[in-house]
């Protein structure tokens, strides 16, 4: 389930359990800023249907997303007229411009298949910055700190609809396998079930930070952030990657 009303859902029951997206967007633009200060365009790598996009844009000149999601991309450029959107893929993407700083958010980055992957998305990301251009993940759980058979749920209601989401999580070889069903209920509708099955890489710390140095970044991670994931960043230091 990736279709609009899905990711709107998503958000609702994220923004019900307490995820604030606009101080992440400013924590975000304060470190990018340490590295550069001058900093003034960013590209969200995996914007989805622009949540943090929305926050970013007040704090950079010029904001642009990417999302292989055509339907995710197309709620993103509804919710942000004038901000460009593209379609791609984060391991092979190439948009001819450059940035300050490249974000790519909320776990995203686990949905590459291995270190490979890891190493090409980076590549490209550093292809795509300015001279001392900042990159900053916030990675999926490592594999020492990923919880096997974790549980979440949540409730949220909004704009006439009542949702529900329950997820169970569980450890298959180097990644989690998250199986999550939500409840959506509305008068005219009444209930719906949608169910969804995400398989999320386990990179090791080190794996991140090897693909940062590998495509000629420095890296520094910062463990408290975003619940617990933390947060890597780094800027360039040399030519843009091949």
């Amino acid at each position: 389930m990736y279709g609009t009303e899905a990711s709107e859902i998503y958000e609702l029951l994220h923004q019900g359990k307490g995820k604030d997206y606009g101080d992440e967007a400013e924590e975000i633009a304060w470190r990018v800023r340490t590295l550069l200060p001058n900093a003034d365009s960013l590209l969200d790598v995996a914007c989805g249907t622009g949540a943090h996009l929305q926050h970013f844009r007040k704090e950079f000149a010029r904001v642009e997303g990417l999302e292989l999601s055509e339907p995710m991309a197309a709620a993103a450029r509804r919710r942000l007229p004038g901000v460009s959107v593209h379609g791609g893929d984060m391991r092979d993407f190439a948009i001819g411009a450059s940035y300050s700083a490249i974000t790519c958010m909320f776990g995203s980055i686990g949905y590459l298949a291995d270190t490979a992957e890891l190493n090409a998305a980076l590549r490209r990301f550093a292809r795509h910055l300015v001279p001392g251009g900042v990159v900053a993940i916030d990675p999926w759980w490592f594999p020492d700190t990923f919880l096997d058979g974790y549980v979440s749920s949540g409730t949220a209601t909004a704009r006439g609809r009542t949702l529900a989401r329950v997820s169970h999580a569980v450890r298959a070889g180097n990644a989690s396998r998250m199986e999550v069903h939500y409840l959506v209920a509305d008068a005219e509708s009444g209930v719906r079930h949608f169910d969804e099955t995400h398989l999320i890489t386990l990179f090791t710390r080190e794996q991140y930070e090897a693909a940062f140095t590998g495509a000629g970044l420095t890296v520094e991670y910062t463990p408290e952030l975003h619940g617990g994931r933390g947060l890597f960043t780094g800027a360039l230091t040399r030519p843009r990657a091949a």
